[in-house]
C-alpha cells in the first residue's frame, strides 16, 4: 500500500513538535523538582515523604489517567493506551508501598488548602482522560509518561532512603511515544486537542510541585 508521502512528512512534524513541547514544559524544567533529585539536606527525607505522599493522592489511585482513557480511546491507540495503563499499574503499586515506607505525611500548615488542590487536580485530571476531543486523552496520557521520567526519580531516591527496592519501569520510551502520536492524530483539530491534553498535563503537574515547594517553605518557617 502506497504511504502518501506530504501525510508522512506531517506525521514526522506532528510527532517531533509534541514531544519537543513535552520535553520543554514539563518536570525536567521544574526547579523543585529537580532539586528533590538532588538534595543532601535535613529536610530532604521529610520533603521526599511529602512529595510522595502528594503524588500517591494524585496517581496511586485506580482507574488512573491511562486507565479511563483506555475505555474510550478510538481504535487506533486503544492497544497502547491499555499497554502503557498496566504499565503504570507496576508503578501505582510500587508508589503505594513506598508511600507506607517513608512513613506519615509531613506536618505542615495549610493542610486543609493542600487537601482541596489535590481534590482539583485530580478531577482535571480525570477530565482530561474523559475528554471526547480526540487527542486530547492521548496528549495528556503522553505527557504522563514523559514527566513520569522525572516524578520515578525522585520516587527511587526516597525509595533508596527508605531502603526499598526499585522496580523496573516499563513504561514506554519517546518510540512508542512517537508511534502512539502518529497513530493518534490526523488533522488539525485532533492535534490540537493533544497538545492541549498535554499542556493541561503537565500544568497540572507544575502546579503539584509549586506546592510541594510552597510546603517545605512553610515547615521551615513554622
Amino acid at each position: 500500500m502506497a504511504t502518501n508521502p506530504a501525510r508522512a512528512t506531517g506525521s514526522v512534524d506532528i510527532v517531533a513538535t509534541h514531544l519537543a513541547r513535552v520535553a520543554g514544559s514539563g518536570l525536567t524544567e521544574h526547579a523543585y523538582a529537580r532539586a528533590l533529585i538532588t538534595a543532601t539536606s535535613p529536610t530532604t527525607s521529610r520533603d521526599l515523604a511529602d512529595a510522595v505522599h502528594l503524588l500517591c493522592a494524585i496517581h496511586g489511585k485506580f482507574p488512573g489517567l491511562a486507565d479511563i482513557a483506555s475505555t474510550a480511546a478510538a481504535s487506533p491507540v486503544r492497544d497502547w493506551l491499555r499497554a502503557t495503563a498496566d504499565a503504570f499499574e507496576r508503578e501505582r503499586l510500587f508508589l503505594v508501598r513506598l508511600t507506607s515506607s517513608v512513613g506519615p505525611l509531613p506536618s505542615t500548615p495549610g493542610s486543609a488548602a493542600t487537601e482541596s488542590a489535590l481534590v482539583a487536580q485530580r478531577r482535571a485530571i480525570e477530565t482530561l482522560a474523559r475528554s471526547e476531543r480526540t487527542g486530547c486523552a492521548l496528549g495528556a496520557t503522553t505527557a504522563l509518561v514523559h514527566d513520569w521520567r522525572q516524578i520515578r526519580a525522585i520516587l527511587d531516591k526516597a525509595a533508596e532512603r527508605a531502603g526499598m527496592d526499585c522496580p523496573d519501569s516499563t513504561l514506554p520510551d519517546d518510540g512508542a511515544l512517537a508511534e502512539a502520536i502518529a497513530l493518534g492524530t490526523e488533522g488539525a483539530a485532533s492535534e490540537r486537542a493533544l497538545a492541549f491534553g498535554a499542556e493541561q498535563l503537565q500544568l497540572q503537574h507544575r502546579a503539584l510541585f509549586d506546592l510541594l515547594e510552597a510546603r517545605a517553605g512553610a515547615r521551615e518557617d513554622f
